[in-house]
């Protein structure tokens, strides 16, 4: 069934009273595509970890409990979806483990090389323009610093449900082209929890 503009575009930025209904729904929807996304980062306890349109926050939270020595960051174009993962991960934001942002990954408030892991969930779609969202990724994280993206590719024929005017779908090979062209190595797609996952290392170097 083909999703509604309203609903898709409640999906890209989320606000008021259905904005936060999306986000519950979204929180039981991606719950395993997170968990995959997880553990293909592979992440250890000194870590930090950046996570781009964290919504919900759940991810923010059990990403926290992998790094407890490290931090996890999170940058969110919806001020609703800070408020609600604010709620969620008082106690860590307290604690100093967890930083909630709204913003767009276009721009990160960070400085250079300072995660050793970042991932993004179901954005890709959104991005006007995914080459500048990549190199800002590129540029947060250290030499051999690894970029996971998790999407569903072109090729699913559930994409068709989602409404052109919102969402951009790509490829597993056009993904895989976006993080080489952006300066990414060992790039690779595969697939896993129902979605495509394409990861790639910042190279060493300046």
């Amino acid at each position: 069934m083909r999703r509604p503009e309203f609903i898709a575009r409640q999906s890209r930025c989320p606000s008021g009273l259905l904005g936060q209904v999306i986000g519950h729904i979204m929180s039981v929807e991606t719950a395993a595509a997170n968990e995959s996304a997880l553990k293909l980062l592979d992440l250890d306890a000194g870590d930090r970890v950046l996570e781009v349109g964290f919504g919900h926050g759940r991810t923010i939270e059990r990403a926290a409990a992998m790094v407890a020595d490290g931090l996890v960051a999170g940058i969110d174009a919806s001020e609703d979806m800070v408020r609600m993962a604010t709620r969620r991960c008082r106690r860590l934001i307290e604690s100093g483990r967890v930083r909630l942002t709204c913003g767009d990954s276009a721009q990160i408030p960070y400085p250079d090389q300072f995660f050793d892991k970042a991932y993004a969930i179901h954005t890709i779609y959104f991005w006007d323009d995914p080459a500048q969202h990549l190199r800002e990724l590129g540029r947060v994280l250290r030499a051999g610093g690894r970029l996971l993206l998790g999407f569903r590719p072109k090729e699913d024929g559930a994409a068709a449900d989602f409404p052109e005017t919102v969402y951009r779908f790509y490829t597993k090979d056009e993904v895989h082209g976006l993080l080489q062209a952006a300066g990414f190595s060992d790039a690779r797609v595969e697939l896993a929890g129902g979605l495509a996952f394409a990861t790639g290392h910042r190279p060493p170097g300046p």
